[in-house]
């Protein structure tokens, strides 16, 4: 019977392993994918907004080349944190069922093994489940969802949806590689919470013509080799090569569900106690990104390190007997 149990090895779910590692309970950490599984996703020139020190967890020094770290020194950081503090973790290892049982304790099915435990903290973050364009032909091969370098779209005709970092970095990237990019933008502009030193780029960029843009426009249809787009001068036909929809990420609400969680209003966000982020159902607490529902700019590595401390202080409280890790 563990202690706790780890849903989620990023960096929030490792700060969790250490924490619980410092105050002696028994834990586990499970991943569906591999160590930091969100970061190793990410674009591989991606550089991160904050920089180095913000993104320490375990009291170990992140040191990076630049101002702010890229995703490469990252992976390398918290592979080196894993090794120092001999985290339990188990890799590529899926949650698939959670059941609560009588005595207030958790059942625990994963794609590998079973668990038993007297907690749970949800620390799974948002980038597992994309939001949907909802458009026919999004299922077909050329829509991409997530995006890691531009090489494959060099020469082609590449629609990018979105106005945020995402979007941003991909159009201008795909474009400095050779490909005609075009941006589909819901609203009226690139999103002021681009990176600073990237918003002027685009946005000589699109007045320069180099990127087309079209503003308060959405996708309504996809083809083998075009694209439909509502504009507000009526729907209009592009030839089209891939279809990148940078369009964000939600959280997976499946599992906490499981658990008894409450979600609330239509951002879905977890009910739980800010003091402890120990949810509605006793015994299963929530850390980072996915603290904030759908609202997946709330939480951020920087500002959500503290959830461990909080949530290992609130468990070791609680005065649950220490058991070996099954």
């Amino acid at each position: 019977m563990l202690d706790v149990l780890i849903v989620g090895a990023g960096p929030i779910g490792m700060a969790c392993g250490i924490a619980a590692q410092k105050r002696g309970l028994s834990y586990l950490i499970v991943e569906k994918g591999c160590l930091v599984n969100a970061i190793y996703h990410y674009p591989a020139n991606m550089t991160f907004f904050s920089t180095a020190d913000r993104l320490e967890i375990g009291d170990v020094p992140f040191v990076s080349h630049a101002d702010k770290p890229n995703r490469r020194e990252a992976l390398d950081y918290y592979r080196r944190v894993a090794l120092a503090f001999r985290l339990h973790v188990r890799l590529y290892e899926e949650v698939l069922a959670i059941q609560p049982q009588a005595d207030g304790t958790f059942h625990i099915q994963t794609s590998k093994a079973e668990y038993a435990t007297h907690n749970i903290v949800f620390a799974t973050g948002f980038y597992g489940l994309p939001n949907l364009l909802n458009v026919p032909g999004e299922d077909l091969p050329k829509v991409r969802h997530y995006y890691n370098e531009a090489h494959p779209y060099a020469f082609q005709k590449i629609v990018v949806v979105g106005a945020a970092n995402s979007a941003v970095d991909v159009a201008l990237e795909t474009w400095r590689r050779g490909a005609e990019v075009t941006m589909i933008i819901r609203g009226g502009e690139i999103r002021p919470s681009v990176k600073y030193w990237v918003k002027p780029d685009i946005e000589n960029r699109i007045k320069e013509g180099s990127i087309k843009a079209y503003f308060h426009s959405q996708v309504a249809a996809i083809h083998p080799n075009e694209i439909d787009v509502q504009t507000p001068d009526g729907l209009i036909t592009l030839p089209n090569d891939f279809v990148l929809a940078m369009t964000g990420y939600r959280p997976d609400f499946r599992l906490l569900q499981m658990a008894g969680v409450a979600l609330q209003g239509d951002k879905h966000a977890p009910v739980y106690n800010p003091d402890t982020h120990e949810s509605n159902a006793r015994g299963v607490y929530v850390a980072g990104v996915v603290c904030g529902g759908m609202e997946t700019n709330k939480w951020f590595i920087e500002n959500s390190r503290e959830h461990a401390e909080k949530i290992m202080a609130a468990i070791a409280h609680n005065n649950i007997p220490t058991a070996d890790t099954q």
